[in-house]
């Protein structure tokens, strides 16, 4: 069964980005992107890069992890407001949102129903992996349905923001079983955590 994995930045402090949700690695961001963390990404996880980036890097490399990718619709503003309808040509991409009436973008499936019931009837298609790409309030949702966790920890604090799982996550705590790491010399890491009872992929 495919798995719904949550892959995402964090700082140190738990952070996904600034009190006001903005890109952090967008013009004016605070967050580090170092020369071995770019080729960290472009090697191990290129369909998680956006078109642009892909096109500014020449990467064409399909991926091996994701075929999906579900969006928050504050997430997915982002990218519209600096005129990219649809960031991840290369993927199925679903944005949910109670309030979007329509897709920008013809490829872009809008969802307005259930994202747990919608993230249940994924796992049951067949397919690489799901991917959250955010934000948190996404993540929060779909929290009871996450099976990996893939944290790019920065080394970085930011003392307040929107944390991991957003700002109206519920308390339920789970634990994870750590299944693979990689220490850059940049000092980031990636941690791979699967959820602890579940078999590994």
């Amino acid at each position: 069964m495919r798995k719904l994995v949550y892959y995402i930045a964090t700082t140190l402090d738990g952070f996904i980005a600034g009190p006001d949700g903005a890109d952090p690695t967008g013009p004016g961001g605070f967050w580090p992107i170092p020369e071995d963390y770019l080729g960290h990404l472009v090697t191990e996880y290129p369909e998680t890069l956006p078109a642009p980036a892909r096109q500014a890097l020449g990467v064409t490399a399909e991926g091996t992890r994701f075929d999906t990718v579900l969006e928050g619709r504050h997430s997915y503003d982002i990218g519209l407001d600096a005129g990219i309808t649809d960031a991840y040509p290369h993927l199925r991409h679903l944005v949910f949102s109670r309030t979007l009436a329509e897709s920008p973008d013809p490829a872009v499936e809008v969802v307005s129903g259930d994202p747990i019931a919608t993230v249940r009837a994924l796992k049951q298609q067949d397919g690489k992996d799901i991917w959250v790409i955010g934000g948190g309030a996404l993540a929060g949702a779909l929290y009871p349905e996450i099976d990996r966790l893939i944290v790019k920890l920065a080394p970085l604090t930011i003392g307040a923001g929107i944390p991991l799982f957003g700002r109206d996550a519920v308390f339920e705590p789970r634990t994870w079983k750590l299944a693979e790491h990689t220490v850059l010399g940049s000092g980031a890491l990636f941690l791979t955590y699967d959820r602890a009872g579940q078999e590994p992929a």
